[in-house]
């Protein structure tokens, strides 16, 4: 299909009063009709930090994730919004906007580390927002490991858990600060790097250096003044702070053309369907009481997919045979069968998803087999009544001859042999018998 296009963002993940998530299905409904590849960007961070503003930028709109004017936290959950792809005409750009992290109201860090791993689990990127003060509240981040687990069964090394995870980019709002540390100029990225010698400010960031690669950070001014920056969804680029409009689309084309595609396992490619069944797969994993584990989340993927690659192969071989003729002759249903059996096991190779042992490419071929089958004795059952048909046809006369005692004269048996032959004869090269020839 073509690159979805919403008009405006969706609830995609709930986060109840409790702190607990749900899928939302309307929302996933949504991405199983994306059959395009996704990068997918999530944006992380404090609440009342211009995430949602940001996000808009990104959706090349003013309005979409709300922005609000007060200090209180406007986005529960994880809410999506999918546009087509600004510089990749095959992908679709999936944005995820997250509840505010550190809202004094809920008052449940536990949430906060799920947020993040959410995030985290499916970006191609993750975007983390905040204020130039507040990296010392960035403490799900140095929760990662104990809410993320990429092997099933065996214990996570850095190195590991560096593959799997996406590129980061931290943003700085309302930085005012010259980028100088002891008279050395610095880059936006050597900020993020070297930072202040403070135990609350250096282990959030250990933990990005660990974890994160490739990283990078952007800073921006204030906006506007605080009037204009109370009504930002109305606000054009002329009411705004001309530096930052310039920081804004230096952010952008960053994210356009540096966030790669969304990726699981060993480079599997993810789709918008494949990343609805990912975050189903989480979210029950959270909801159960577990940590959500990449691997494991592979194989409920694969599990799924491939039984609806089965099935839907299934349909499209029944949807080939739906234009047998009945009755029809073995050779030509047999070729029937061959040409829907290879269209459906091309269409099986593209929708299966890791079958390393052929294990589901097996179950179609038994299924195509059984419905084969069936196929076949419906052919010979319609044989069978069109060659009842046929014989009732061209054998009334002699049954009627025969009851009239119009062979019981002389000369008639001669007569009746003569007539059974043509019409045997008849009756051999009537067409329609299907394979009850005899």
């Amino acid at each position: 299909m073509a690159a979805c296009s919403m008009k405006e963002p969706v609830c995609l993940i709930e986060s109840d009063s409790k702190g607990s998530l749900r899928m939302v299905p309307s929302a996933l409904e949504i991405l199983q009709q994306i059959e395009q590849k996704v990068v997918v960007v999530s944006v992380v961070g404090m609440y009342r930090t211009g995430k949602s503003y940001l996000m808009n930028k990104l959706a090349g709109a003013n309005r979409g994730f709300p922005l609000g004017s007060t200090i209180q936290s406007k986005t529960k959950g994880i809410w999506m919004w999918c546009v087509p792809h600004p510089r990749k005409t095959d992908h679709t750009l999936v944005l995820l906007d997250t509840e505010g992290l550190g809202d004094v109201k809920k008052g449940d860090t536990k949430n906060d580390n799920w947020i993040f791993a959410m995030a985290v689990l499916l970006s191609s990127n993750s975007m983390n927002t905040i204020d130039n003060k507040s990296m010392e509240n960035l403490h799900y981040v140095t929760e990662l490991t104990k809410n993320i687990k990429i092997k099933s069964k065996e214990k996570d090394d850095d190195r590991t858990i560096v593959r799997y995870l996406p590129s980061f980019v931290w943003t700085v709002r309302d930085f005012s600060l010259i980028l100088e540390i002891d008279g050395k100029l610095y880059t936006a990225d050597e900020y993020l790097e070297d930072g202040e010698e403070n135990q609350h400010y250096n282990e959030p960031r250990a933990c990005l250096r660990k974890f994160f690669l490739p990283r990078h950070c952007f800073v921006f001014e204030r906006p506007a003044k605080p009037k204009i920056m109370q009504r930002m969804e109305e606000a054009t680029d002329a009411d705004l702070e001309p530096e930052f409009v310039e920081q804004t689309k230096k952010f952008t084309e960053h994210i356009y053309t540096k966030s790669d595609t969304k990726f699981v396992g060993d480079g599997i490619k993810v789709t918008g369907r494949l990343l609805g069944q990912l975050a189903e797969t989480y979210v029950k994993a959270i909801r159960s009481g577990e940590v959500p584990c990449l691997e494991n989340a592979v194989v409920a993927l694969a599990e799924v997919e491939n039984a609806k690659a089965v099935e839907q192969a299934r349909v499209l071989y029944v949807q080939g045979l739906k234009s047998v003729c009945f009755p029809t002759t073995l050779e030509e249903l047999s070729a029937i069968h061959a040409s829907s059996e290879k269209e459906a096991l091309s269409l099986f190779m593209k929708r299966s998803f890791r079958d390393d042992n052929q294990e589901y490419q097996k179950k179609l071929v038994i299924v195509l087999q059984g419905e084969y089958d069936q196929i076949c004795e419906k052919n010979s059952n319609e044989s069978r009544k069109a060659c009842e048909q046929i014989i009732k046809q061209v054998f009334e006369p002699l049954e009627t001859n025969l009851g009239a005692g119009r062979y019981s004269v002389p000369g008639g048996y001669k007569m009746f042999c003569k007539d059974l032959k043509m019409m045997t004869d008849t009756y051999s090269r009537a067409e329609g018998r299907g394979v009850k020839v005899s």
